[in-house]
């Protein structure tokens, strides 16, 4: 993690961005907090180890204050890759996590870490056990119960519990479309086998490229889909700006469920 990594309010308001649209980031899990006013992008908080949000925390801390400060005792340990103390494990940090943020970005790094597999869910159920009454278990009991390691992206899981949210059925995660014949066409993020309808998240990340490459890509995902409804599945997509309207994604499913039924 390099300080020019960090984002920071004042520069993203300089920028253009409003405190509204920040705030959308951090609950859509594009954003995560690292320190007031100090954020990192989802791809590089994801990346992180405890050490490794110790360190932006800290460097946060630093950039903030004009670089006025000295680095000392475990926050120097940790800048210098020793092991301390000073850092909760992975699962005492999930589960203070589900205890003091919202529901979104709890399950969004509870999924991230169980999906690394740095630590399991019974982990995180005991350091719950232990923490008896403490403010916000309750919450974090309920976070704890949306985990699931199969969700690859923030937006994946954001999307599980919106779904939730607006009375949608839960589907199956990572499902494997095959041929009549077994030939494999494509593994799909969400899937309803009842309903014969199949739901992609487009973060859009994997288009950000070079005009030519972002085009094949595209392509590729034509062929892609086509492939999958020659199995007889109906395919939904939604984007980032639908997890705050996620009832439109509902109309979406319904519809499909309705064409499916008609074949």
């Amino acid at each position: 993690m390099r300080a020019q990594d960090l984002i920071f309010r004042r520069h993203a308001l300089a920028d253009g961005m409003t405190d509204p649209e920040l705030r959308r980031a951090r609950t859509t899990g594009q954003l995560v907090s690292v320190a007031a006013g100090a954020y990192l992008d989802s791809g590089h908080s994801a990346a992180l180890d405890p050490g490794g949000m110790h360190r932006a925390r800290v460097a946060a801390a630093v950039v903030a204050h004009g670089g006025g400060i000295v680095v000392s005792h475990a926050s120097a340990a940790v800048f210098h890759g020793l092991d301390v103390g000073a850092v909760t494990s992975l699962a005492r940090t999930v589960a203070d996590v589900a205890r003091s943020e919202f529901l979104d970005e709890a399950v969004v790094i509870g999924d991230s870490a169980l999906r690394r597999g740095v630590v399991s869910i019974d982990d995180v159920r005991a350091v719950l056990d232990r923490h008896g009454r403490r403010k916000g278990i309750g919450a974090a009991r309920r976070a704890v119960a949306l985990f699931d390691e199969r969700s690859e992206s923030p937006g994946e899981s954001l999307s599980r519990i919106r779904m939730r949210e607006c009375g949608m059925p839960a589907p199956d995660l990572q499902h494997e479309v095959r041929t009549c014949g077994g030939a494999f066409v494509g593994r799909v993020d969400f899937f309803w086998e009842r309903w014969g309808v199949v739901g992609e998240f487009d973060g859009m990340g994997k288009y950000r490229f070079g005009s030519g490459q972002a085009g094949d890509i595209v392509a590729r995902e034509k062929l892609r889909e086509d492939a999958i409804r020659d199995t007889g599945l109906e395919v939904i997509r939604w984007v980032w700006a639908d997890l705050g309207r996620f009832d439109a994604v509902k109309a979406r499913f319904e519809r499909a469920c309705a064409r499916s039924r008609r074949r």
